[in-house]
C-alpha cells in the first residue's frame, strides 16, 4: 500500500498511542530543555532522512521524497508534505511526525517502514514528543536550505511583511522591468540608477557621486524612466526649484531626499500628487511654513526632516496636526 501522509483514522491503537502520549506530555515540564540538533536530528537523519530528503539523482533518475516530506531542514520540515502539515508545535497528539512513530508497527502507516530503518525506541519517542510539546524549536539548526522559498525563514518560519514591502509589491504590480538603456541618460548626466531589488522593476536613483555638478539639466534625464523611480536621491546637488517638476511625474515614488539643496516652497507644490510618498528629507533647505502647507493633503508621509530649514515651531505644529501619525524631525 502507498503510504501517504493524511490524518490516519482514529482507531484502537491510536488511541493507546494518545492515551501513553499524556503520560510523556506531564513529564514534558520536567527536566532541561530538548535541543533540537543534539537530541532529535541525531536519529530522525538515521532513521528518517534517507526517504524524506531534497531530491537528488541517482542511476539517472530523479529521486524525490515520499509524500513530498523533508526532514533535512527546519523549513522544511514545518512546510509538511503534499499533504498538509506533519507538526504542530505543543501538541505531539495532532503531529503526524510523532503519531506514526507511535502506532503498531504491522500498520500501514507506521513509521519508519520497518525494511527502511528501525523503529525509534521508547525514549527516541518520548523525546520527540517532548520536543514538539515544548513547542518545536529548532534552536540555531536550519539544516539544507536547498529548495526554500524565499518568502520562507530559514528556521521555517514566515517572513513578516513591512508595510514597506507590501508597498513595493502593489507597486510593483503589471510594472515591466526596463533595460539599462533606457536610463542611458541619467548615468550620462552623472546619475547612478540601479534596481530597488534584484527581482523588482522598480529603481533607485542618486547624484550624490557628481553633488553640485548636477543640475537641472541633470534631474530632467530622469523623465524617460520616471514612472519606475521608488527612490531619488538630489541631496547636496544644485537643483533649483523647476528642476522639481520632474519629480511630480514619479508617481511611484516613495523616497525623496532633497537636504542640502536651494529648493524652496515653490518646489513643494510638485510633490502633492506623490501619493505613495512616505519619506521626504527638506533638511538645510529653503522651504518656510508655506511650503509646508502643500504637504498637508499627503497623508502617506510617515518621516519628514526640516532641521535647519527655514520652518517655525508653528508651521511644524501645523503640519504635525495634519499628519498625526508623520514623524518629524525639526530640532
Amino acid at each position: 500500500m502507498k503510504r501517504r501522509f493524511c490524518l490516519p483514522r482514529i482507531s484502537a491503537p491510536l488511541v493507546v498511542a494518545t492515551a501513553a502520549l499524556t503520560h510523556v506530555g506531564s513529564a514534558s515540564a520536567q527536566g532541561d530543555k530538548v535541543d533540537f540538533e543534539k537530541s532529535i536530528w541525531p536519529f530522525l537523519n538515521k532513521s528518517c532522512v534517507e526517504c524524506h530528503k531534497a531530491p537528488f539523482e541517482e542511476d539517472g533518475k530523479i529521486k524525490k521524497p515520499k509524500a513530498g516530506l523533508r526532514f533535512d531542514g527546519a523549513w522544511a520540515i514545518l512546510a509538511g508534505s503534499e499533504d498538509g502539515a506533519v507538526l504542530t508545535p505543543g501538541k505531539s497528539d495532532e503531529s503526524e511526525m510523532w503519531i506514526r512513530t507511535d502506532l503498531p508497527s504491522d500498520d500501514d502507516d507506521f513509521m519508519p517502514p520497518t525494511d527502511k530503518a528501525e523503529p525509534l525506541t521508547d525514549e527516541q519517542k518520548a523525546l520527540l514528543a517532548k520536543w514538539i510539546n515544548e513547542g518545536a524549536d529548532f534552536g540555531g539548526w536550519v539544516g539544507n536550505l536547498e529548495g526554500k522559498p524565499k518568502e520562507v525563514s530559514n528556521s521555517g518560519r514566515k517572513i513578516p511583511e513591512s508595510e514597506l514591502q507590501n508597498l513595493y509589491g502593489k507597486l510593483s504590480e503589471g510594472l515591466p522591468a526596463i533595460k539599462e538603456d533606457a536610463w542611458a541618460g541619467v548615468t550620462a548626466a552623472g546619475g547612478r540608477v540601479m534596481p530597488l531589488s534584484d527581482d523588482s522593476p522598480l529603481l533607485t536613483v542618486d547624484f550624490r557621486l557628481v553633488g553640485a555638478d548636477a543640475d537641472d539639466g541633470a534631474v530632467a534625464s530622469v523623465k524617460p524612466i520616471a514612472d519606475h523611480v521608488a527612490h531619488l536621491d538630489l541631496s547636496k546637488s544644485s537643483v533649483t526649484d523647476a528642476a522639481v517638476a520632474v519629480v511630480g511625474s514619479t508617481a511611484r515614488l516613495v523616497r525623496l531626499d532633497l537636504h542640502n539643496t536651494g529648493v524652496g516652497d515653490a518646489a513643494l507644490a510638485n510633490l502633492k500628487d506623490l501619493k505613495n510618498l512616505r519619506y521626504l528629507n527638506l533638511y538645510g533647505t529653503n522651504v518656510s511654513d508655506a511650503g509646508l502647507s502643500q504637504l498637508h493633503g499627503l497623508k502617506t508621509l510617515q518621516k519628514i526632516y526640516l532641521w535647519q530649514s527655514k520652518v517655525s515651531d508653528k508651521g511644524v505644529k501645523q503640519l504635525q496636526a495634519a499628519l498625526p501619525d508623520a514623524t518629524i524631525v525639526f530640532k
